[in-house]
């Protein structure tokens, strides 16, 4: 172990113990001597305890291994420092979680929300992810900011936040992930010791000190501005959320703010607002055949757009911006569109141009670059994102992992719609501003917790 290896590992405990000596309430979790208070689940990895560290080592051939707290938590603080050996490796902390001992053929399955620990290239570190359920909460693309805070090769800190329906965590005092959920008011803490792909892997350490939680007298830490939020409760915003300038355009019970395309009502058929969604409804898939699009009475220029959508068995739909209503069009009014599409069943998905049609794709332009396991299933909600920069940068995200970006009016773009079907359209995509529309295709589709946020030039 290098010299400087010691001694930043010593700072960070004189920190951490310090910490908890002077604030009253907080409590050591481990003694220091034995694994009292603990049991493992799940797979055959080991823990042992030496010098007040946890550590656990990987074995081939066995699933996610866990040590967990015999006692539940509801709300708590906790920090702890954790040293990840294999850079390839994987770790995490799991947070008001549980285990399902008949699962898995009698293996038992940890489920619930863990800080996850990543010294691995990409870098997700303090992200969020719901082990053995919805996988994937909050990537760390939605912050990418904090993704260069774990170092490795080194104890890294980790501060977590659980306090009501919200999870805040740090990695090395960066503020990392905010997630809002509302399931586990309470669970275990566990140690998470990741499965491994190869034999080359066993016996890898992962190793974790300083572990201090505190329950009474909790008082939520400030997270910095601007940090998106992923917020699971329907049609909600936090204080947080309303204090850095987010809005939501669907209320959950009405139709304020939109108005059909080319018209100043709301479709009288064809859209169904219930049960916190706003729903076009099936129209035997012909395209505006029902209520038609609908578009928000407002126009936007730099924005960050946030939508849930659900989609039926074969469904076609999409959320389209720029939308000027200028441009002539037989069937939906014209805009850049984020795609929504069940890839399996539409056949829209083998049209276009190299996949450029599929799910969370700029329709007919651009196709998103996603991997499977991110997409959540049909008649299951799925999280679509859109982000305008002033200088007219866009991102497209599906569940918060980035799948494309491109700039409004550059070379590239401006190739791209000319083979395109918007090639006869002039300076298509580059106005100023645009209303934001939902688009009735004929098919059921459903949307929630839609909201905006203003981007300042």
């Amino acid at each position: 172990m290098k010299l400087s290896h010691v001694l930043f590992t010593g700072i960070l405990f004189i920190h951490t113990a310090s910490l908890a000596q002077s604030n009253k309430g907080w409590i050591n979790l481990c003694n220091g001597k034995d694994l009292t208070g603990w049991k493992t689940v799940g797979g055959k990895a080991t823990f042992s305890i030496k010098d007040n560290i946890i550590t656990g080592s990987t074995v081939a051939n066995t699933g996610n291994t866990f040590l967990i707290t015999e006692k539940e938590y509801g709300d708590f603080a906790l920090e702890l420092d954790v040293f990840v050996e294999d850079e390839e490796g994987n770790s995490g902390v799991q947070t008001r979680s549980h285990f399902d001992a008949t699962a898995n053929n009698g293996k038992g399955k940890v489920y619930g929300r863990q800080c996850e620990v990543d010294p691995s290239e990409r870098r997700w570190t303090g992200g969020i992810y719901d082990e053995g359920r919805r996988e994937w909460l909050y990537p760390m693309q939605l912050n990418a900011a904090a993704q260069n805070a774990y170092k490795t090769g080194k104890y890294n800190h980790l501060k977590i936040e659980c306090i009501g329906n919200e999870t805040k965590t740090w990695v090395n005092g960066i503020a990392a992930a905010y997630v809002v959920d509302t399931v586990d008011a309470k669970g275990f803490i566990g140690l998470q010791v990741h499965a491994i792909s190869s034999e080359s892997h066993a016996g890898k350490k992962v190793s974790f000190k300083n572990i201090f939680i505190k329950t009474t007298n909790i008082k939520p830490t400030a997270f910095p501005a601007n940090i998106y939020v992923s917020n699971l409760a329907s049609n909600t915003l936090t204080s947080y959320e309303k204090k850095n300038g987010w809005r939501l355009l669907f209320d959950g019970q009405t139709n304020n703010g939109w108005v059909r395309a080319f018209s100043n009502r709301f479709p009288e058929k064809g859209w169904d607002i219930s049960n916190g969604c706003i729903t076009v409804l099936s129209s035997d898939g012909r395209q505006a055949g029902g209520g038609g699009d609908i578009i928000t009475k407002e126009e936007y220029s730099a924005f960050d757009l946030s939508f849930e959508f659900k989609l039926t068995p074969g469904a076609n739909s999409g959320v389209k911006y720029f939308v000027t209503l200028l441009e002539k069009s037989d069937s939906s009014a014209i805009g850049l569109e984020y795609q929504v599409l069940d890839d399996t069943l539409h056949p829209d998905a083998k049209l276009g141009r190299d996949g450029n049609r599929t799910l969370a794709s700029l329709y007919d332009l651009i196709k998103a670059d996603k991997q499977k396991r991110f997409i959540h299933p049909i008649g299951s909600w799925n999280t679509g994102r859109v982000v305008v920069y002033p200088n007219n940068k866009v991102e497209h995200y599906l569940n918060g992992v980035k799948v494309l970006e491109y700039i409004r009016g550059s070379n590239e773009f401006r190739s791209l719609v000319a083979i395109s079907k918007y090639a006869h359209w002039k300076n298509f995509g580059e106005a100023y501003k645009g209303h934001i529309l939902l688009q009735d295709h004929g098919n059921e589709v459903s949307y929630r917790s839609i909201k905006i946020k203003i981007i300042d030039n």
